[in-house]
């Protein structure tokens, strides 16, 4: 077939015909590609480098929202994902970290850790996963209710990602890294599916093991200048070539070969594994192929890792999206020869985006924040306020939860202790914003930082203390350059591309609620919204609709 008849074909198949477009037809398939901490800037920094089937097909063809956010400050995976799934923020989804502090046993609580279930196919221990602590229902879960021949999948290389993603109703797959296979749990299967089973037994990871991490580009290319691990040399030599994962590993202090497989998430290769693993479970689960509309969720986490590692500003993240660019251009290639027109609708977007690069010389303000430390300078506090103890249970993603049996067996007031403890939080360093539990649940927050931080808080699980740091400062971790978690631009904005032939062809700059994808999706599925969303249909995906 000629070049230009394919291309053709393909700019049939998933062009969008024009803003005029009426109301989608009930797709066969609906795919949430889910790209982890990519910011929004991403799309336009490195626009010129991409290629044009890739990133830019879904701008160019889809309905791309300029201005999308997360309304409020818990700016993590977990949280992100849930609203992604519910359609709602954290007050509603109630899902605030991975870990949070039961006030009741004063015990750690993990948000997939699950003794009653089994991890399948991997070893003892491991894989003891499940959505149980979720709380509210999914887009997923909604399309099961609706049609129970409705096929629900969630892929992600890390368990929480591929759990959150899916919801109670999914298959859910993450990856043991260790081994490099796909695995799940007893919740989701007696035992998995034997095509998954035949897929992990080829050890595709292995190929992959010898590989160093090569340059897309020229070095003057890139607009990025900071690296550390990509070589531009002709020659690979020293950890380089076959070794460089052994550097990878050394990075996180890790040496053991068993964390090889573990290292490859922290390179492209892991998008490659989850791209390949997702195609597989699409042409063996016949995923869009009769009259029940199926529902896909492919979160990519190996950029946040990446991007934890090296930061926004290295070479290293932005080689990651252009070699994420070359999959993309590849899956939008196999569902154009896998559906026909109007079939197929795909969302891309982010969890979240990300801080600035740390640097201790760096001019632009910054900083980090020593938790360590201000736990203790805060129990020192608390102790000559009311009687020395240990208050401090733990810290958790920037909320702190103090110790309510020592405040109820000496009797003092919780909301007095809550309201001292957060005005002594803004005299450190790095703090710009600090509210107590009890003022977000007796107060309303109409508006600015106090609303957003009111949007990440669920009284069940929140800390007693919730505080937000200053621009540019992230929670001290050697192992991280830049993270997430604040309510500034750079973690709530992010990419959002609705794409497919149904679908109009529109560039809108206006700002929008991420709350706002899972009840559109429902529209489009022509199913009712999950319980707790609270998000509104998105009228330039479906034009005359509220």
């Amino acid at each position: 077939m000629k070049p230009n008849i394919l291309s053709t074909m393909l700019l049939t198949l998933f062009c969008a015909g024009s803003v005029s477009a009426q109301q989608p037809t009930k797709p066969k398939l609906v795919i949430n590609i889910v790209i982890s901490q990519m910011r929004a800037d991403y799309l336009d920094r490195f626009a010129s480098n991409f290629s044009s089937d890739g990133f830019r097909r879904f701008m160019n063809q889809g309905v791309y929202y300029a201005g999308a956010h997360y309304d409020y400050m818990q700016t993590n995976t977990a949280a992100g994902l849930a609203t992604l799934t519910t359609g709602t923020n954290p007050s509603g989804h109630g899902v605030v970290s991975e870990n949070w502090i039961d006030f009741t046993t004063g015990k750690q609580i993990n948000l997939i850790a699950d003794s009653k279930v089994t991890g399948l196919e991997c070893d003892a221990g491991i894989g003891c996963y499940s959505p149980a602590n979720l709380t509210v229902a999914t887009l997923g879960d909604r399309l099961k209710e609706f049609d129970n021949q409705s096929k629900v999948i969630s892929i992600a290389a890390t368990p929480v990602s591929a759990i959150v993603g899916g919801g109670y109703s999914a298959d859910t797959y993450w990856l043991d890294a260790g081994r490099g296979h796909w695995i799940s749990s007893t919740y989701y299967f007696k035992q998995l599916p034997r095509w998954v089973s035949a897929y992990n037994a080829q050890n595709i990871f292995e190929q992959y093991m010898d590989r160093s991490w090569d340059p897309s580009k020229t070095e003057t290319a890139y607009k990025n200048s900071e690296r550390t691990v990509i070589d531009f040399t002709s020659e690979k030599q020293g950890f380089f070539s076959k070794p460089f994962f052994r550097k990878i590993g050394s990075l996180f202090k890790k040496e053991d070969y068993s964390f090889n497989a573990a290292a490859l998430l922290y390179t492209p290769y892991g998008n490659t594994l989850t791209s390949q693993f997702a195609r597989e479970a699409i042409i063996q689960e016949k995923l869009g192929r009769d009259d029940h509309t199926d529902l896909l969720t492919i979160v990519y986490d190996s950029p946040r890792l990446i991007g934890e590692q090296f930061g926004p500003r290295s070479i290293e993240v932005e080689d990651t999206y252009y070699k994420l660019d070359t999959e993309l251009s590849m899956f939008a290639d196999f569902l154009a020869a896998q559906f026909k027109n109007g079939e197929v609708i795909v969302v891309l977007t982010s969890d979240h985006g990300t801080s600035d690069t740390y640097k201790e010389d760096g001019r632009v303000p910054m900083g980090r924040f020593n938790v360590e430390q201000f736990k203790m300078i805060m129990n020192g506090f608390l102790s000559a306020q009311f009687e020395p103890a240990n208050w401090i249970i733990a810290y958790h993603d920037r909320q702190l939860y103090l110790n309510r049996s020592i405040i109820y067996s000496y009797g003092f007031n919780l909301a007095e202790v809550q309201t001292r403890a957060a005005t002594f939080a803004l005299q450190f360093r790095g703090v710009s914003d600090a509210l107590s539990s009890t003022s977000m649940q007796n107060g309303y927050f109409g508006g600015g930082v106090g609303q957003k931080m009111q949007n990440s808080f669920y009284p069940k699980r929140s800390g007693d203390i919730v505080i937000n740091l200053m621009p540019g400062w992230i929670e001290e971790d050697s192992t991280k350059v830049s993270t997430s978690g604040s309510l500034y631009d750079y973690d709530t904005h992010v990419p959002l591309i609705f794409y497919g032939t149904s679908l109009p062809v529109k560039k809108v700059y206006r700002n929008v609620s991420m709350t706002d994808v899972v009840p559109t999706l429902a529209r489009i599925m022509q199913i009712t919204v999950p319980n707790a969303a609270t998000g509104s249909v998105l009228t330039e995906v479906i034009p005359n609709q509220r």
